[in-house]
């Protein structure tokens, strides 16, 4: 049910309406709310971007790690099979029940392209085993591969295998698991490498008869190692490289026009991060950005394009100890603080990692562990003080007014921007107003700004300086009867970090609670057409 206060301004419309012919109009005044929200810091970066100092001020730390790798990135076992067959060296031979046929170690040479390795721990794989009897007896199978062993015990597998019939060889199968065999790889005689031993002892079946064996049958075993992943290698793992450019973007940069950021003092650090025991360098090849308006910085220093060595891991399973080689830039032995005001949205570290340069200086003891990584991080920790002057930033948003002037319609407004700013910086906004082609229709600029909370009053509750401002942003006539033609709005913020005495632009550091209230209206002016 209507309330009783808008029951005769309804009743006087509807007359109005019912007895004239020509449309009626009349004139409204309407508030719009159309922002109300609080602006942090943390809104803009994840938690861990930013830190606090002890006296309650932001850091920014943009650490990042670009390169990771272990030993399956450094070495990989391909799928191998061994086999190990027999035939008699004379035409024929009558063996009786319970004859040892064949007694014998055969080596195998596992191809593992660039490295030569003598001992591996294998964290997953299996060895599918397929026995082939070529007698009309059972025989049993005894296979071992001396060298692979687990908890001191070498690899022993004993089958039972049909006798063959019609010619065709009795077979037996089985699927091991190998998760935790170490593999030696050195061979019968201890000084070889990427070598396998098998060995087959075969016997005939004590319960069976004599059998007649020619050397036209053929006693295999076939052992078939698939998807071997190791955690321990140790030998000469030949020379590798890993090169690469990374590539991230800080999106949040993406609005930035013109004019000057000054930030303290601060360093990047690269760090590489040795836990392998193999011979090393690095070289950083290219540290750049890109800003939002195209602009491109490179870091210059001595430490880029040269070489760098990196000492080798030390101790070993569990005394393992990385080396740690640093790179530091700060603003006095390169242009680092050119590089961070370019305000690059766009980041790139280009990088090589050169392992064995010399060749096998190690005679063959290079060695990776279940803990080994070599790792590239990027450290950048800077106090987020900022200087600026004039410090310009955009932003496009769509919009779609629909106004018809035959209709309701707006006659005349203004937006009105209160803010409350905790924020060291003042802010002078300006607004372009766009049409369908992105050609600039109007533009606005407002008197006011939203002035730095170092012109405000100190909250004794929080311990923040606060600045009121409202700004007011005129919609004038030639905006309004163009409201149905834009279609885009460009807002345009330049941005000041005055000093509290002289006005001047400094370094003004950004406290941790630092935030900003904002209230964004619309004052419109309606003319209603009935």
């Amino acid at each position: 049910m209507l309330k009783s206060k808008f029951l005769i301004p309804l009743l006087f419309t509807l007359l109005v309406v019912a007895c004239k012919k020509e449309k009626t109009t009349w004139g409204s005044d309407w508030v719009v709310p159309l922002v109300n929200d609080t602006l942090h810091i943390k809104q803009l970066e994840n938690d861990s971007t930013l830190g606090t100092t002890s006296n309650g001020f932001y850091t920014v730390d943009l650490s990042r790690t670009v390169l990771n790798i272990g030993l399956s990135d450094l070495l990989e076992v391909p799928d191998t099979s061994i086999v190990q067959d027999y035939v008699l060296v004379v035409p024929s031979i009558n063996v009786p029940p319970g004859y040892t046929i064949v007694n014998e170690i055969e080596e195998h040479q596992i191809n593992i392209p660039g490295a030569q390795l003598k001992r591996i721990r294998v964290s997953t794989g299996v060895i599918r085993v397929k026995v082939f009897n070529p007698v009309s007896t059972i025989c049993f199978f005894n296979v071992q591969l001396p060298g692979v062993t687990k908890n001191g015990q070498v690899f022993s597998q004993n089958y039972s295998v049909p006798a063959a019939i019609g010619g065709q060889p009795g077979i037996a199968t089985a699927e091991l698991d190998i998760s935790g065999y170490t593999l030696d790889l050195t061979g019968e005689n201890g000084n070889s490498y990427n070598t396998l031993q098998s060995m087959m002892v075969i016997t005939s079946d004590p319960a069976g008869g004599s059998v007649l064996i020619t050397n036209q049958q053929v006693f295999k075993v076939e052992a078939k190692f698939e998807n071997i992943r190791m955690d321990y290698a140790r030998g000469y793992f030949g020379q590798r490289s890993f090169t690469d450019t990374t590539n991230y973007a800080l999106n949040v940069l993406d609005v930035y026009e013109s004019g000057a950021l000054d930030i303290p003092g601060s360093f990047v650090q690269i760090e590489i991060e040795n836990g392998i025991k193999i011979s090393a360098k690095a070289r950083i090849t290219t540290v750049k950005n890109t800003n939002a308006s195209g602009n491109t910085v490179a870091l210059s220093s001595p430490q880029i394009g040269n070489d760098i060595l990196i000492d080798q891991a030390t101790g070993s399973w569990s005394t393992l100890t990385n080396s740690a080689t640093q790179l530091e830039f700060t603003p006095t032995n390169s242009n680092l603080e050119e590089y961070i005001e370019n305000l690059g949205k766009e980041h790139e570290l280009g990088f090589g990692i050169y392992l064995n340069p010399w060749g096998n200086v190690s005679g063959g003891w290079d060695e990776v562990f279940p803990n080994s990584r070599l790792k590239v991080k990027v450290k950048a920790q800077l106090p987020l003080s900022l200087g600026m002057d004039d410090l310009t930033l955009r932003d496009t948003f769509n919009i779609d007014f629909e106004q018809d002037k035959n209709l309701t319609h707006v006659e005349s407004g203004e937006l009105v921007l209160n803010a409350t700013n905790a924020f060291p910086f003042s802010g002078q906004l300006q607004l372009f107003f766009l049409g369908e082609n992105g050609a600039v229709l109007h533009t606005v600029n407002p008197v006011e700004k939203v002035e730095s909370s170092v012109f405000g009053v100190l909250d004794p509750i929080s311990g923040l300086k606060k600045k009121q401002s409202q700004v007011a942003i005129p919609l004038g006539i030639s905006v309004i009867n163009d409201l149905d033609l834009i279609k885009k709005v460009v807002v345009r913020v330049q941005l000041d970090t005055p000093d509290e005495l002289t006005g001047n632009n400094v370094l003004q550091p950004i406290p941790a609670a630092a935030f900003m209230a904002v209230k964004l209206k619309a004052n419109f002016r309606l003319k209603a057409v009935l």
